[in-house]
């Protein structure tokens, strides 16, 4: 497992790193880095089928993710895109595909219907990250190209279903009907949801309350674990339940902190999966006939390209978001593999065919990339027609907060509840499970997670915010966080809460913009309302705190200067001054 390990990793990184220098994607260095070491050209590492099996949980987390970003209020408003627009693209893609396949091969109209509608899937492993790293999934491009892959992830059990039904096989008599599938299908999303809401968030809480970061990652992984599995007992997508698991925490104060938790791991997880459908790729059949596994490739993109950009222009898209659309969406998917080998056992196709389009499918993965970076300035709206962005009503704060403020307490209450009086959307962060309660009940979202990590803060929204507010207490906040927290997100200006002078003086070097000593504007206003009970006009007291304030200044600069807490001791007040402030001057 140590050499597979470092075998896999190595030529990963290595193809990956060029890949990316050569402005290809990460995708198709994994797949050459997979075709390269496995057991189709150089032989070093094997058993490619074992290694898919644990890199489909990358598909998984994926989806999971993707889940967490939409709250169900959201997915709703989607509803038309993803019934409408995937099944037009399904029914459409797969019937065109079976149609071509049955009059240009001589397949049987059974063989083609089982090949060309699982052709019409779509690599959503491939073609999310895309959309991420573009950032373009939460835009009305990217919700629609979504709609359809989940809609594709929802039409596996109809599929199986009709390769059921056309099996030829005479074991596949005694199986369940579909009307039974549908209704276990069903059955199994209701029970993700009620456990989402009655078992996960109080599961979670839970272990907010003992604040063991460990539990949470074993917990966030049982999460996406238990749903999957549960869909794979019933013949469903395990990427589709772990979707819904996602969305039934979306709403919860724990997303940015699972965000956070599971990201490493589908990262991990996905590049693997890639190297496994490199590795599993049939050379020796594409050797064998290369022309017309290259011909059904092309095949496949122009016919899906085509059906899919005529989709877009009967629903208004431009032609530009039509042709990104349909580009974008052209090769085959990772579930194509899943169907032609039920194809195979329902006696509807023989292995070398699977083998082929199996072939077809990767070849066509490989070439999205490709086909991306080459009509980049065709498919490119001019700037004044760019695609827009939710509405800031449409959306949580998080997503482009212009604050984010770490530590919801009563100092961090004060400051958050002043800036959204001024109409600053404000994303709060907090490990108090209690204070997340608390707020929640006055109808304040607050999140929980540990705001002092980076990756938490990252999926908080801190890549756009305009300003990162630390109002924790203590000591917690050091230079070495300032430093990182400013390295990573350069945009954002720094506000921090910090317990004395010796705190400030600590972190006089950073770039943090704002240094605040939490009691002393208080214990300043107290000695205002003193000064004003003994008698002083308002004009005496303004010079009383002008002059201590100036001192204080001094003092602190002297002391960063030096290094010396007791520089400067000389403007202590330490008794009754001489010539004290009163009305006379």
């Amino acid at each position: 497992m140590l050499h597979d390990g470092f075998l896999l990793l190595g030529f990963a990184l290595a193809f990956v790193l060029l890949f990316r220098r050569l402005g290809l994607g990460a995708t198709l260095g994994y797949l050459l880095a997979g075709v390269v070491v496995g057991p189709q050209c150089l032989g070093l590492v094997g058993q490619a089928e074992q290694k898919m099996g644990i890199a489909e949980l990358g598909i998984t987390l994926l989806l999971f993710l993707v889940g967490l970003e939409l709250e169900p209020a959201r997915l709703w408003r989607m509803r038309r895109d993803i019934v409408l627009t995937g099944l037009m693209q399904v029914a459409g893609c797969g019937l065109v595909l079976a149609a071509a396949l049955h009059f240009l091969t001589g397949f049987s109209q059974a063989a083609a219907l089982a090949l060309g509608l699982p052709l019409a899937l779509s690599s959503t492993a491939q073609v999310l990250p895309m959309l991420q790293s573009s950032g373009r999934l939460k835009t009305r491009f990217g919700e629609r190209a979504f709609a359809i892959l989940l809609f594709q992830d929802l039409s596996i059990i109809p599929l199986i279903t009709i390769v059921a039904a056309l099996s030829r096989n005479p074991a596949d008599a005694g199986g369940p009907p579909g009307w039974q599938m549908v209704l276990e299908t069903a059955g199994a999303i209701v029970a993700l949801v009620l456990a989402g809401r009655y078992a996960l968030r109080p599961l979670f809480r839970l272990i907010g309350d003992l604040g063991e970061r460990e539990m949470f990652v074993v917990a966030a992984l049982f999460t996406v674990l238990a749903a999957a599995a549960l869909m794979e007992f019933l013949g469903l997508s395990s990427a589709l339940g772990a979707f819904i698991a996602g969305v039934m925490l979306a709403g919860s104060p724990y997303r940015h902190e699972l965000e956070a938790d599971v990201e490493p791991f589908r990262s991990i997880l996905l590049g693997l999966f890639f190297l496994s459908v490199g590795m599993m790729l049939d050379l020796s059949a594409i050797i064998h006939d290369p022309l017309f596994v290259v011909a059904m490739a092309l095949l496949v993109i122009v016919i899906k390209a085509a059906v899919i950009i005529g989709i877009g222009a009967m629903l208004g898209m431009g032609w530009r978001a039509a042709l990104a659309l349909g580009l974008l969406l052209s090769q085959g998917g990772e579930f194509g593999f899943v169907l032609f080998a039920q194809a195979t056992r329902a006696m509807l196709i023989a292995p070398q065919a699977a083998s082929l389009f199996g072939a077809v499918v990767t070849l066509s993965m490989a070439t999205t990339p490709f086909l991306m970076t080459a009509t980049r300035r065709f498919r490119t709206p001019p700037a004044d027609q760019e695609a827009t962005r939710e509405a800031p009503g449409e959306q949580p704060a998080s997503d482009g907060a212009s604050a984010l403020i770490v530590g919801y307490g009563r100092f961090g209450q004060a400051v958050g509840q002043m800036l959204m009086t001024c109409g600053i959307a404000v994303t709060c962060i907090d490990r108090n499970v209690t204070a997340i309660d608390r707020s929640a009940a006055f109808g304040m979202k607050v999140y929980f997670g540990e705001g002092t990590r980076l990756d938490v803060l990252r999926q908080a929204g801190a890549a756009d915010a305009a300003m990162i507010l630390f109002c924790i207490d203590g000591d917690q906040i050091d230079a070495a966080l300032v430093q990182a927290v400013h390295h990573a997100f350069p945009q954002a200006s720094i506000h921090v809460r910090v317990f004395d002078r010796r705190s400030k003086i600590l972190l006089d070097p950073t770039p943090a913009r704002y240094v605040i000593r939490e009691t002393m504007e208080s214990a300043i206003a107290m000695a205002r309302l003193a000064l004003d009970d003994v008698g002083l006009s308002n004009e005496a007291i303004g010079r009383a705190e002008t002059k201590f304030r100036a001192r204080d200044q001094e003092r602190l600069t002297l002391q960063i200067e030096t290094g010396d807490m007791h520089a400067a001791d000389h403007t202590i007040v330490t008794e009754v001054a001489m010539e004290p402030v009163v009305e006379g001057g």
